[in-house]
């Protein structure tokens, strides 16, 4: 864990010295002489010690006066992985400023969600980050529209509209400030567009720390791909989104230093949205170092974490969703899962246009499938239960799911609910909520890896044993099965 690391200026120099891009996104160097901030991996960083001064943020150093550096593109890193791992109210405000909430609510909009008044909230983020929420929210709009200036060919007034300025002028005065050069400087200075976005359709390249292992991430997005809201095609895995102002059809493929991601969009709006849930879904802003190096001090997994580092959770890109899916595959195969989820879709998903085919259908909202018949369903009565009483739950507001989530409460909130065990809040934990020490020790696959890895395979030995894998045991998860030849762990041909 390298929390609060900016304060440790001799372990930051070193990182700097090193050029070390393992800790890209967790601090920031702001040097004196020359007014720019720059990630500690920067090729053109050689400052005197006494130059340099560190920060938590990009949105500090921006605050503080610094530009960013045009060489090692500073504000382009993975967000800080201590926003997937911590479950602090900064951590939930982080991730809610990320979904865009103060764009769309302003600041008492995300105190408000967090069960603070608006002085805590700017109080706590201006400690922990040197910036408070307008501040970071500025800088997470600065970084997308540069995106947007460099990368596509869309008027600067779309830009602006896209990233989430509230007008043309200051979308003009913040790109000066941060990066020191006009918008039109910005696109000059960039290769050319090859061409304008085709029917709303954006070409995005989003990038992570390595390593990452594409085979169990995009091999598990497939194989319970629900039919008309996901599919696999021609090497990238492809879903409807649910937005704020519309919906989206994204389409996310591996390679080898970057995700290619292509967004189509009904309201530019939702692109800052659709990116954080994009990186959220397949666990961009990870450190895989931090976790690898923890579990490869296991000899049962250091063999595992050897062969294939980089593993990364696969999650959700609506909490909600998941929470019914997990009910749905409730002691029933992937296939089966599936096809109940496929049933749900046609019955009460909402209908979209996919530019490129194959995709249909929005998944079902929670207030849609409140209306539906839990006679049609074919599944047991406990289990149709189970799935009505948590979507009228969701529905009225009474269990609450999402990036600002306090993960014990929400933990608490679903045991009560009938139907309601250890496997299924701990899937819903690791995947739509986040937790990056969620454990599923009842889970059959996990228990046949414990047998065949000489672990315990009693869920109750097997906890123990896993105490050294805190606090990363949903990746240690992810070895587990990994040990399996289901579906899940391939990446799909």
């Amino acid at each position: 864990m390298r929390n609060g690391m900016h304060l440790d200026a001799e372990r930051c120099v070193r990182a700097v010295r090193s050029r070390d891009a393992r800790f890209d996104g967790w601090f920031y160097t702001a040097v004196l002489s020359t007014g720019i901030y720059c990630r500690p991996s920067c090729p053109a960083m050689t400052p005197r010690p006494e130059n340099m001064v560190f920060h938590p943020s990009a949105a500090a150093c921006q605050q503080a006066g610094f530009r960013a550096c045009k060489r090692c593109r500073p504000d382009t890193t993975p967000g800080s992985p201590e926003w997937n791992e911590r479950d602090d109210v900064v951590a939930r405000a982080m991730r809610l400023i990320s979904d865009g909430v103060v764009d769309r609510e302003g600041v008492p909009g995300l105190a408000a969600r967090l069960g603070y008044s608006t002085r805590q909230i700017e109080r706590q983020l201006l400690a922990t980050l040197g910036a408070g929420p307008l501040a970071l929210a500025r800088a997470q709009r600065a970084q997308t529209a540069r995106m947007l200036i460099e990368t596509t060919a869309l008027n600067m007034a779309d830009v602006a509209f896209a990233a989430g300025f509230a007008s043309v002028r200051s979308f003009n005065e913040t790109v000066r400030e941060v990066y020191a050069l006009t918008p039109g400087q910005l696109r000059a200075k960039a290769a050319p567009a090859a061409e304008g976005p085709a029917g709303g359709t954006l070409s995005l390249r989003l990038p992570f720390r390595a390593p990452l292992n594409p085979d169990n991430l995009f091999g598990h997005l497939a194989a319970t791909a629900v039919p008309g809201v996901e599919e696999w095609r021609d090497g990238a895995y492809r879903r409807t989104l649910r937005l704020p102002h519309g919906h989206g059809v994204v389409s996310l493929a591996p390679r080898p230093d970057h995700v290619a991601c292509r967004l189509t969009l009904t309201d530019l709006r939702d692109l800052t949205v659709a990116i954080s849930r994009c990186r959220r879904l397949l666990d961009l802003d990870a450190d895989p170092v931090a976790v690898d190096e923890q579990l490869r001090a296991d000899p049962a997994l250091q063999p595992y974490v050897d062969k294939a580092p980089g593993r990364r959770v696969p999650r959700t890109v609506d909490e909600a969703e998941f929470a019914v899916r997990a009910v749905l595959g409730q002691q029933v195969s992937t296939a089966a899962a599936r096809t109940h989820a496929a049933r749900l879709v046609l019955a009460h998903g909402e209908p979209v246009d996919d530019p490129e085919g194959g995709l249909t259908h929005l998944f079902p909202s929670p207030g849609a499938l409140a209306a539906l018949d839990p006679e049609r369903l074919a599944m047991p009565r406990s289990r149709r239960g189970t799935l009505t009483n948590l979507v009228e739950r969701l529905a009225d507001g009474t269990l609450r799911l999402g990036v600002d989530s306090d993960w014990p409460e929400a933990r608490a909130r679903l045991l009560e609910l009938p139907g309601f065990g250890p496997w299924t809040v701990d899937v819903i934990a690791m995947r739509a909520l986040g937790d990056p020490d969620a454990f599923l020790p009842t889970d059959l696959g996990i228990r046949r890896a414990a047998r065949e890895l000489g672990l315990p395979s009693t869920p109750g030995a097997l906890t123990t044993r896993a105490e050294a894998w805190r606090p990363w045991r949903a990746y240690a998860v992810q070895y587990l099965w990994a040990t399996d030849s289901h579906p899940i762990n391939f990446l799909p041909v």
